[in-house]
């Protein structure tokens, strides 16, 4: 049986995959403007949709012009979890998403969230994101733009964008929450790998 192929990285900061991460972090502050600054839901919706779609461009880039790195690795995820924590709760506090669909949502991004700096602390390995990570953290930057523009009386498919706001939501949460039953099994042997080596090097 040959050993599944392992994806190069490197020590690269400049990377055009990590200036993207950096733009996406920047542009919170934008989608946030135009929500309680112009009251914009539709704005703030399609700059969310843009900043979910370059996550998908930054790995492409990433992984094929060889460009992954071990900043990326992290600075990715981060730039992921931090959008997706402040449009959860920026929209609970404007209306615009259903509060079911925050707690649910939000308590599975803080318990990865604490759980990571928690393996850290103790001297695990760190954990690469998994496929279904991803895909669940994909749904809901599908969905989260979705509510926004359903909920702009503005917008004349308001109705209609609703409607798929729930048909991503639903399954981006199960997978969600799927993947945190994943990370448990990963995480003991993440912890059990970074102690050996701690052992070994001492």
């Amino acid at each position: 049986m040959t050993e599944p192929a392992v994806e190069p990285t490197s020590d690269r900061v400049l990377t055009v995959p990590n200036i993207i991460s950096v733009v996406r972090l920047l542009c919170v502050t934008l989608f946030l403007y135009l929500l309680f600054g112009l009251e914009n839901r539709a704005a703030a919706g399609v700059l969310l949709a843009v900043l979910g779609a370059t996550d998908w461009v930054d790995g492409y880039i990433a992984r094929h012009w060889n460009q992954v790195s071990e900043l990326g690795k992290i600075l990715d995820p981060t730039a992921d979890r931090m959008m997706l924590i402040v449009a959860i709760v920026a929209m609970v506090i404007d209306g615009s998403l259903p509060v079911i669909v925050a707690v649910l949502g939000l308590g599975r991004e803080l318990l990865v969230a604490g759980g990571s700096v928690s393996l850290a602390a103790l001297g695990a390995r760190r954990i690469d994101v998994t496929w279904y990570g991803k895909a669940g953290t994909f749904g809901l930057m599908l969905a989260l733009p979705l509510f926004l523009i359903g909920n702009d009386s503005a917008v004349s498919w308001s109705g209609a964008a609703e409607v798929l706001a729930w048909v991503f939501v639903i399954p981006g949460l199960a997978l969600g929450l799927y993947s945190l039953v994943l990370y448990v099994p990963l995480a003991i042997e993440a912890l059990r790998e970074g102690r050996a080596a701690r052992t070994g090097a001492s």
